[in-house]
């Protein structure tokens, strides 16, 4: 995904995001920040954003104006203020540690137990709590937007003028998402606590959120990317009080927030580029990317270090895996694999300033390319055909249900349920290949078309059984007691496939091979691997079964899995 999300605790998250996110030299213009060269390290200073500053008691912060250390300490560090230090809501709940957990629990050992007994009972408690997680108050989440590998391509050669179009581009899109966030997702709850929280979700006054723009990855190659820093500290619209964000509605919608991003920034890169993209394959278990017409693969590779890197230790442990298991990873155990493989080939982060790293990107594109990477980007630029660029009303309403169908069908195949931010996810991939004027009009078409397929779904959660007063109503009329896109849907075709299913399980009438003859395969062994007796391939060719290959794993327990094929 284009925008990945990152959970910030009070503790080390917090000194994660000033080690690894705020590493500005803090002297610079912030308005020009990606446009020009920097003669020094590191990069530029973050900006305040998100409605819900107008909200800060201080009132002394504007979107726009650059954060200071200082500030961000007191927000994310202690949920204060930034310019006053008032404490925003109730104050970061406080856990104890694991020697403290530790002590209290000794503290109620009898007094009864001897001196052996007391020792045994106190290493029992000190291996019991050291495996325990100490928690720790969640501070914010560190939502990272990341452009396509073409685009940071093009950037790292282009001239100073295209590299502040594709920035002022990269900005306006995540505009664009944030808008969408404090619309659609950004809420807190309210009310009597039970096992699973408060029990009513409320809107707020929009979210408080630094961003910091970083222009290269950790192998030094041009990766234009920024995080987002949202404060877990919100402004309930309703009472005023602050509360934390609903972190729940967060995570759930990020995969949708990250394919909008994705269209919204293509979008407006052929407004002021008038590029093309297409679509390409990126391998199996990851999902077709869009780029840049004309930017080639070979040159996004020369600046894909660590995916080069990734990819060979992914393959190392999918090879471990199938050596041990005997097949291949499903595609959720693929991408922990890969998210394995990022971690093990992670290296430190070094600070360069831009104008060395351009210099040096500048001269590897023009290695790859056999000539000057300015004057081939200039030349691509001047010879691109944009797609038309489409307004709400150019789009026929009776596509709009065909396209929800695809929606829905393509969701159905990977998952059994969903949710709408699952179709909203889908619709922005399905619409793509369009290229609309500005945000408004995707986002109107976007929304037709998981309305469309909403209503063509098979809704799994039940409805309301009665009215909801008007005091315990959101914004669009629906009951604050459900959270916003929290409706479970499903398929006619999934529960047919799924009853067919438990039809099949429930047949036992298909052919089968004794266990003796798994047993004797298990011993028969020769060069070629385990094999069945004449006698025994002949029966299996009467029972139907002879041309087909079964798999099946044999060995002692802990001794690892043997394929017996046969």
């Amino acid at each position: 995904m284009t925008v990945s999300i990152r959970v910030m605790t009070a503790g080390d998250g917090y000194r994660y995001l000033l080690s690894s996110v705020v590493i500005g030299d803090g002297d610079r213009d912030a308005a020009a920040a990606l446009t020009r060269y920097y003669l020094k390290s590191g990069t530029p200073p973050g900006t305040w954003g998100g409605t819900g500053v107008i909200g800060l008691p201080g009132g002394e912060i504007s979107a726009g104006d650059s954060v200071s250390e200082e500030q961000l300490r007191r927000l994310m560090g202690y949920g204060q203020d930034p310019s006053t230090g008032e404490q925003l809501g109730r104050p970061y709940r406080k856990f104890a540690t694991a020697s403290q957990r530790v002590e209290r629990c000794i503290a109620k050992l009898p007094v009864t137990l001897t001196t052996e007994e007391r020792a045994t009972q106190v290493g029992l408690i000190e291996a019991e709590e050291a495996a325990k997680p100490t928690g720790a108050p969640v501070a914010g989440f560190d939502l990272t937007f990341s452009v396509p590998k073409s685009v940071s391509t093009l950037w790292a050669v282009a001239d100073g003028g295209t590299q502040a179009l594709i920035a002022r581009a990269h900005h306006a899109a995540i505009q664009d998402v944030i808008e969408l966030l404090e619309r659609d997702v950004a809420a807190t709850r309210v009310g009597a606590k039970g096992p699973r929280g408060a029990v009513a979700q409320v809107p707020v006054r929009g979210v408080i959120a630094a961003a910091y723009d970083h222009y290269d990855s950790r192998a030094s190659d041009p990766q234009l990317h920024t995080h987002v820093v949202v404060a877990n500290r919100v402004q309930a619209a309703r009472d005023g009080k602050w509360r934390t964000l609903d972190s729940r509605a967060l995570h759930a919608a990020v995969t949708g927030l990250s394919e909008h991003y994705n269209a919204v920034l293509a979008d407006r890169i052929t407004q002021v580029l008038g590029v093309g993209w297409e679509a390409r394959e990126r391998g199996v278990g990851r999902s077709r990317a869009w780029e840049i017409t004309g930017v080639s693969q070979g040159l996004m590779d020369e600046f894909s270090s660590r995916t080069r890197d990734i990819e060979q230790v992914k393959d190392r442990l999918v090879a471990d895996y199938v050596e041990r298991h005997g097949r291949q990873p499903s595609p959720k155990l693929l991408w922990q694999l890969r998210q394995q493989a990022t971690l093990e080939t992670r290296p430190s982060k070094q600070q360069h300033s831009l104008s060395v790293l351009t210099a040096q990107w500048r001269a590897r594109a023009t290695n790859v390319l056999g000539e000057d990477a300015p004057t081939w980007a200039s030349a691509l630029l001047a010879g691109s055909a944009a797609d038309p660029l489409l307004r709400a009303d150019d789009i026929p309403l009776d596509g709009l249900g065909a396209v929800a169908a695809v929606v829905m069908e393509r969701v159905g195949d990977r998952r059994a349920t969903w949710k709408r931010w699952n179709l909203h996810a889908e619709a922005v991939r399905q619409t793509m290949g369009l290229r609309f004027a500005t945000a408004q009009d995707r986002d109107t078409i976007t929304r037709q078309i998981v309305d469309a397929a909403e209503h063509a779904s098979l809704r799994l959660t039940p409805p309301e059984l009665a009215s909801t007063p008007t005091i315990f109503q959101q914004a669009d009329g629906t009951s604050v007691f459900r959270p916003k896109a929290s409706t479970v849907y499903s398929s006619e075709r999934v529960i047919a496939a799924e009853d067919g299913l438990l039809a099949a399980a429930e047949n036992r009438t298909g052919p089968t091979v004794p266990l003796a003859w798994i047993e004797q395969a298990a011993r028969t062994e020769n060069k070629d691997g385990y094999t069945l007796s004449p006698d025994q391939e002949q029966a299996i060719a009467k029972i139907g079964i002879s041309g087909r290959t079964l798999d099946v794993l044999v060995g002692p327990a802990g001794t690892g899995n043997t394929t017996c094929r046969v």
